[in-house]
């Protein structure tokens, strides 16, 4: 895996990882809320057998992109668009997991080059009416959203306190800190090499504080920028029954208006375990698309 910082139009810095299959059809990874582009690299091996090649990168805030205060989920798709013109990338596939996923429908919504959208995990739009957003999310997951609802600062605050919890737990102490986002089946799979990436990534993307997740948060509560409706490229959706961070009300949600979409509800999975037992078929349904 190979990184590089990309400028962007405005004079912002993109930081993205290049990794997978350097000849191979591109799929663009948009990691979750808080997190970075760092790949755990046997996901990047399972990528490159299907001979396909991951760009990720630290979204706004994150690791080592510029901070983008304001902005919207939609906003991403120009970063993308000039990455893609750096590389010399004509179309791709985009794969979003948890607050990736809104990303990843933005690139199927409002790229020309994306030709399919994957996202594991989506959250509905703050707005979406007939649900309620928040039940069954997580006590950590509930008291984020609350202080992101009393404005900035109280949301700063609340995502200082969790950074320093995270920088100071070891890999093995993670999944304590996450204890009420976490089902058995999360828990499970957060132990081990992948704690230890867990680790490596969230100090990534805590490099620059709290700018990028406080920005996701706040996104996250306003408008997108874009329809689902919008969507006209083929889709996947795959979310687990006993996910405590994205409910599975989100999923059954999004299936009924994202066009011709591809729902897929997992009983047995939770929120972090698709990624690891299902990324392999994800990865072919993606690579049928290119």
């Amino acid at each position: 895996m190979t990184e590089l910082d990309v400028t962007l139009r405005d004079g912002r810095t993109l930081h993205v990882y290049d990794g997978g299959d350097p000849d191979g059809h591109v799929v663009v990874q948009h990691h979750g809320t808080p997190g970075s582009g760092l790949a755990f690299p046997p996901d990047l091996e399972l990528a490159r057998e299907r001979a396909l090649r991951v760009l990720s990168y630290d979204r706004a805030g994150y690791g080592g992109s510029t901070p983008n205060p304001g902005r919207s989920v939609v906003d991403v798709v120009p970063d993308i668009d000039d990455v893609l013109d750096t590389l010399d990338v004509e179309r791709y596939v985009a794969l979003g997991g948890s607050g990736g996923c809104p990303h990843s429908f933005a690139c199927g919504a409002r790229s020309d080059r994306c030709v399919a959208a994957a996202a594991i995990a989506a959250p509905t739009p703050f707005d979406a009416e007939g649900i309620d957003w928040l039940a069954g999310q997580g006590e950590q997951n509930v008291a984020e959203w609350q202080a992101a609802l009393q404005g900035l600062e109280k949301l700063e605050q609340f995502l200082e306190h969790e950074a320093a919890e995270l920088r100071s737990a070891t890999p093995e102490q993670i999944k304590d800190v996450m204890a009420t986002l976490l089902p058995a089946i999360d828990a499970a799979v957060l132990t081990g090499d992948r704690a230890r990436h867990f680790k490596r990534s969230s100090e990534r993307a805590l490099a620059q504080g709290v700018a990028g997740w406080r920005d996701d948060d706040l996104a996250f509560t306003k408008p997108w920028g874009f329809d689902l409706a919008e969507i006209r490229v083929p889709t996947l959706l795959w979310q687990g029954v006993q996910d405590k961070m994205v409910p599975v009300a989100h999923a059954r949600w999004l299936a009924e208006r994202i066009p011709g979409v591809e729902a897929h509800i997992s009983d047995e999975d939770g929120h972090l375990s698709i990624a690891v037992g299902r990324l392999g078929e994800i990865y072919d349904w993606l690579a049928a698309r290119l």
